[in-house]
């Protein structure tokens, strides 16, 4: 499973790159949406992939015994997707509107500082 998610993290990053590199302002942030999602899966790799139990200490006991859920990975996971998500709406509104405004989506037209008459 382990090399599995790691072919497909190494296959998000090589997209999301490739994407990043294009000349469209739409594609750049397809780029960094692959790119977010392949660290949300690196960061849930990292957090190792075991059933076990939730990570609850009994009463009787004072530490965590035999195999257990790590929570962190998760919880970062979770607030990740939460921080991109809203990132993402701003950026599509932002492309959105730029586009209404400029009429192109291509990134050397919106570098120029070259004004028509």
């Amino acid at each position: 499973m382990e090399i599995l998610l790691a072919i497909m993290i190494g296959f998000l990053y090589a997209a999301g790159i490739y994407m990043i590199m294009r000349r469209s302002i739409v594609k750049l942030i397809l780029g960094i949406v692959l790119l977010g999602n392949g660290v949300n899966l690196l960061i849930f790799l990292l957090g190792r992939i075991t059933k076990g139990e939730p990570p609850i200490i009994p009463g009787t006991e004072s530490v965590i015994e035999g195999l257990y859920a790590d929570p962190i990975p998760q919880a970062l996971i979770l607030t990740a997707i939460v921080i991109s998500f809203g990132l993402q709406s701003f950026a599509i509104i932002l492309v959105k509107r730029a586009y209404k405004v400029l009429g192109t989506d291509d990134l050397d037209q919106l570098n120029t500082t070259d004004e028509n008459s």
